[in-house]
């Protein structure tokens, strides 16, 4: 039911900002567009991303430039890839203006809800939305399931369309004594729906783990064809999250 997670090599495609819009205080939406982007190659995954090469203050660097080159640079002139928007990426994309450059992989991903589930089941915080958002858009009319996502409060809150049978719960942060259990208490509390859910489960990485455990132990779900993914760790910056996240989803693999 799940499709297996790819991605692509790095590569010189590059977008211009054509124009920036505010989603919510704390989510941005950059277009890009232009001659750059002639050979990018869509996926048809709706979690899919992209690798964005941010150059620093600095850097001799100008998109289009040659990654492997890049590396050769003094570490502080390196690009900094990003996958979603923290830290320096965040920053980029309040202050981008028409006509910046970003350079970015070839996409990658590997879920696309499937039309033959009995249910879907989708779950995630800031960072999961685009992929929730458009793994809604593509269900059939007849899709049934429930989507929960956790944001800091209500006007953090996006209109996502979806089949009629899709109810949408939203959390937030601001009401709960510990925000990091707001997203796995809802699940361990969600009345599930008859048959087999196709799972999908993204974002902050306790959180993402918590979820997984309860689905695989206290409901006995087969997860090996789930898309569950922790996209970011709380406490951790984007660089220091890669140095661990490969043993970390193997401790993760063995809970339960």
């Amino acid at each position: 039911m799940s499709l297996f997670r790819r991605s692509r090599p790095e590569s010189e495609l590059y977008g211009e900002v054509i124009e920036t819009v505010e989603l919510s205080p704390s989510m941005i939406r950059v277009v890009l567009g232009g001659d750059g982007l002639a050979d990018f190659a869509p996926e048809p995954y709706t979690d899919s991303y992209l690798n964005p090469l941010f150059v620093p203050e600095g850097s001799p660097l100008t998109p289009p430039f040659d990654p492997k080159a890049a590396r050769t640079l003094d570490r502080g002139q390196q690009p900094r890839p990003r996958r979603f928007n923290v830290g320096y990426a965040g920053s980029w994309a309040q202050r981008a203006a028409p006509g910046d450059r970003l350079q970015v992989s070839q996409p990658g991903g590997g879920y696309r809800p499937d039309p033959a589930a009995d249910w879907h089941l989708l779950v995630g915080d800031e960072s999961a939305l685009p992929a929730i958002a458009a793994s809604l858009e593509v269900m059939p009319d007849h899709a049934v399931g429930r989507v929960l996502v956790v944001v800091d409060g209500s006007d953090h809150e996006l209109e996502l369309q979806r089949p009629p049978g899709v109810e949408v719960e939203w959390l937030h942060r601001r009401d709960h004594e510990h925000p990091d259990q707001a997203l796995p208490d809802a699940v361990a509390a969600l009345e599930f729906l008859p048959g087999t859910p196709q799972l999908f489960v993204h974002g902050e990485a306790g959180e993402t783990r918590t979820v997984r455990k309860h689905l695989k132990i206290d409901r006995n779900l087969d997860i090996d064809g789930a898309s569950i993914s922790p996209y970011w760790r709380r406490t951790y910056t984007d660089e220091d999250w890669r140095k661990v996240k490969r043993q970390w989803i193997k401790d993760q693999a063995r809970d339960g």
